[in-house]
């Protein structure tokens, strides 16, 4: 009774996540390339950056900002310290010529998200319509702002996301992270496709000034140390259905690097899944929760094979099809991000990622992490 039982709820939840997969390739191709317009420019942009102990890459992400084709005077370029106890605020004091400005958190009380407080005092001064986040350790090309912008002026969008994609990955883990991140990237572009923004990425986003404040913020997620990005899309999303677009276009792609240890990749991907309590959308939790259940079922099934040999068989046949649906996926967002040699990584990632998904599941929405050397409950 008990194999009859496992294999109808793998065969059900296997065709489920086929269907869900492809649905999602349907979103990422439903999205044109976006190209940028001729139109002269006239939107104020103000990019922001919360940083806490960047001193060895910030010079070189402020440096690409101020090199962006976009016109000087419809940009301003402000910078948020964390607390940091290196050289960050120097080198980003060095750049004051420039028109970079510097805001020093100096907080007593324990914040439960410094990252929120960061970006939501910049935005108190930034005299941009449009606000852009990114990371103080991410790389971009000169047109990146002028992509971004031009998108935002043909769509009208209430916020925009946009690609963030690893790059100088150094040896064989970094590469699948690679793979494993542009699989991320698509879903959340492919939700947006889809109409069912689930997720997007702080490192690469814009929002309206005005939609943040008549939102109150971070109002109602700020006692959670991250989501200062998806939560804050879901919030957009509740309010402006269909408002919320993706730029899909290289000239918009920010780049970053994947974690150098799996320790650090552990530690970021529990602070993700950390977001998922507190998703409102019933049908993203649902769909959640059914994609982890299918992968800890095919983990059963081939632990469970020691004992039958029927169920290898079940598990093999939901990992060939998971292969199938994620290979049929990832073909068109590889080529966008010009990276379809990773595909080759692809079934070794498609097995590693049944035991990660289970494990990061659990983990991220029950235990501690460490994020920006703070601990994080």
């Amino acid at each position: 009774m008990v194999p009859v039982v496992i294999s109808f709820l793998s065969a059900l939840l296997t065709l489920l996540y086929v269907f869900v997969v492809l649905f999602f390739r349907r979103g990422w191709l439903s999205i044109p390339e976006f190209i940028i317009t001729e139109k002269v420019p006239s939107t104020k942009v103000s990019i922001l950056i919360a940083a806490r102990n960047e001193e060895d890459k910030i010079a070189l992400t402020i440096g690409d900002i101020l090199s962006q084709t976009y016109p000087e005077k419809l940009r301003e370029l402000i910078v948020i310290d964390d607390h940091s106890t290196d050289r960050t605020s120097e080198i980003v004091l060095s750049f004051a010529a420039q028109g970079v400005k510097l805001i020093r958190l100096d907080e007593k009380e324990k914040l439960n998200s410094y990252k929120k407080k960061a970006i939501s005092e910049a935005i108190a001064i930034a005299e941009g319509e449009l606000i852009i986040t990114t990371d103080a350790d991410c790389r971009m090309h000169n047109k990146w702002l002028e992509t971004i912008v031009s998108y935002y002026e043909v769509n009208h969008s209430k916020l925009i996301s946009s690609p963030v994609v690893y790059h100088e990955e150094k040896g064989f883990f970094e590469r699948l992270q690679t793979l494993e991140f542009l699989y991320l990237i698509g879903l959340g572009a492919s939700s947006i496709g889809n109409r069912v923004p689930s997720t997007c990425n702080g490192a690469n986003l814009a929002y309206r000034k005005d939609v943040f404040h008549e939102l109150d913020g971070f109002k109602g997620i700020d006692d959670l140390a991250s989501g200062d990005d998806e939560l804050f899309l879901h919030k957009v999303a509740a309010r402006y259905p269909g408002s919320i677009g993706f730029c899909k276009s290289a000239g918009a792609v920010v780049y970053t690097d994947a974690k150098g240890s799996i320790r650090e990749f552990i530690r970021q991907r529990k602070r993700w899944a950390s977001k998922s309590t507190r998703y409102k959308d019933k049908r993203i939790v649902t769909l959640g929760v059914s994609i982890w259940l299918f992968n800890l079922l095919i983990l059963i099934n081939l632990l469970s094979g020691f004992y039958n040999p029927v169920y290898w068989q079940v598990g093999v046949i939901a990992l060939l099809f998971k292969l199938a649906a994620e290979t049929a996926f990832l073909v068109p967002v590889t080529a966008f991000a010009k990276r379809q040699k990773l595909l080759w990584f692809l079934p070794l990632l498609t097995v590693i990622h049944i035991v990660y998904i289970v494990y990061i599941g659990v983990a991220g929405n029950s235990g501690k992490y460490i994020w920006k050397g703070r601990l994080v409950k």
